[in-house]
């Protein structure tokens, strides 16, 4: 159990050292990046295990701000960063609209519990933008797409794979094992750090020759990620201006915090190597904003 605390507390120790090691001494590249598709729905089956899919709408009174959270955090937020960015880089603008579509991340409850806010919400808001995912991200790319060639119907499988599988299959366990999963579940979140951790040694070893042969663009493309991430906490917490301070830290967190897991292997499996970059890169940003976000809502 210690070691699962220390895990969940010290996440972005796991996460950032991965990222170099896959740099500097990647392993096993092709193999790994076969596995994530799987590594995805292995994040999400353990997220599901902790949630009752069937009470899930009941739980949520607030039904209007769940519409609210997933109409500005699925569509208006990937357009503003898609149509900015288009004015100078449409790569870049394509690989902002993939980022920024994402569901909130599968941690996000507990970097919610980290920064004190509502776990609750936080998990909620996890369950329905991951569930909505596979019908907003390719209307999205539906809608632009004159500009990518990308299948929608093809991402919408892979997406529905990849989130209802792993969701219809973790309620039956969750009932005829409800013992073992009571008695494991405070391991599940550390389990989804390491997972994570590993998806990103992969990709960053794949992509390891692209990132240090030309340092110059991966600073200038890093320094736009942070702009775009500062930018999201900022629309998240501006969402919540009716919200007490515990759900605004759950909706920013959830709106900044978006699963750039599952950005990476979409990215791997339909995009451009400098789109699967960018999302690689985007690990930089997620991993080391909480701690100044934590620090900044004194002043709040």
């Amino acid at each position: 159990m210690k070691i699962a605390v220390f895990i969940e507390k010290h996440f972005w120790i796991f996460l950032l050292t991965c990222l170099v090691l896959g740099l500097i001494y990647p392993l096993f590249n092709e193999f790994l990046m076969s596995l994530l598709k799987l590594f995805l729905m292995a994040m999400l089956f353990l997220v599901f295990l902790k949630t009752d899919i069937a009470q899930i709408f009941t739980k949520m009174k607030n039904y209007k701000l769940m519409i609210f959270i997933v109409v500005m955090n699925m569509v208006i937020f990937p357009l503003f960063f898609y149509l900015t960015f288009s004015l100078f880089d449409p790569v870049m603008a394509i690989g902002m609209l993939l980022l920024t579509a994402m569901p909130a991340g599968v941690t996000t409850p507990a970097l919610t519990d980290i920064a004190r806010g509502n776990t609750a919400l936080s998990a909620s808001i996890v369950i329905v933008t991951s569930v909505v995912a596979p019908l907003t991200v390719p209307l999205l790319f539906w809608a632009i797409n004159n500009k990518v060639a990308v299948d929608p119907w093809l991402l919408f499988k892979d997406l529905a794979l990849i989130v209802f599988v792993p969701m219809i299959l973790s309620q039956p366990v969750k009932r005829y094992f409800s013992g073992i999963i009571e008695k494991y579940n405070h391991v599940f979140t550390a389990s989804n750090i390491i997972i994570l951790s590993v998806m990103v040694y992969a990709i960053m070893g794949s992509q390891r020759d692209i990132i240090l042969g030309d340092f110059r663009k991966i600073i200038r493309e890093t320094a736009f990620l942070y702009l775009v991430y500062i930018l999201l906490h900022l629309f998240g917490y501006l969402t919540g201006f009716k919200e007490d301070k515990e759900d605004k830290i759950s909706l920013t967190i959830g709106s900044a915090y978006i699963n750039n897991g599952m950005a990476i292997v979409l990215a791997a499996l339909y995009f451009e190597p400098a789109i699967l970059v960018l999302m690689v890169l985007s690990e930089l940003p997620w991993n080391t904003l909480l701690i100044p976000f934590k620090k900044s809502l004194k002043y709040f």
